[in-house]
């Protein structure tokens, strides 16, 4: 059961990031966007923030972001009363995809769809994790928050660092 919702994932979040089926259609017509000066005070691009960075200091950083992903994961999963997906390879994968994007754009930005500009994205706001649909309605399309009622969800409202870690290959 486990392979099989993992092999579904994988395929579903392939194909989802390629055609932004991720979005409804309701997004689509009118998303609401985050103004970019509440959310960041520099009106221009986001420089890549690892672009200077040996490789031991992106490590570093990224050990500090996979801590402070999976610490903020688990305190908002208690918060909105949430579960993480049965099958713990999911929330891992996800957590680990914002940590790289906390390191390389400076925010978590939401690993689960495709941007054509990640940087405008980030700047925007509404797909940072908790993007706008998590907050305003309880849909996290990566399936990291998952409501009871999700066929997914599993029982647990908490991952260690060492979980996520071992289920993302880190």
């Amino acid at each position: 059961m486990v392979r099989s919702i993992t092999s579904l994932l994988i395929v579903a979040f392939s194909a989802a990031a390629r055609t932004n089926a991720f979005v409804s259609p309701t997004m689509q017509q009118s998303p609401t966007r985050i103004p970019s000066s509440i959310t960041h005070r520099n009106n221009g691009p986001l420089p890549a923030k690892d672009a200077n960075m040996s490789e031991e200091e992106r490590d570093a950083a990224m050990e500090k972001a996979l801590k402070a992903m999976t610490a903020f994961s688990n305190k908002y999963v208690q918060n909105t009363n949430t579960y993480y997906c049965e099958d713990q390879s999911v929330p891992a994968v996800v957590i680990k995809g914002l940590a790289e994007h906390k390191v390389t754009l400076g925010t978590p930005l939401c690993p689960c769809r495709f941007y054509e500009d990640k940087e405008k994205e980030a700047k925007d706001g509404y797909w940072n994790c908790p993007c706008v649909p998590m907050r305003e309605r309880h849909e996290c399309h990566c399936m990291l928050f998952l409501t009871e009622d999700n066929d997914f969800a599993g029982t647990e409202q908490n991952i260690s660092i060492d979980d996520v870690k071992k289920n993302c290959g880190f």
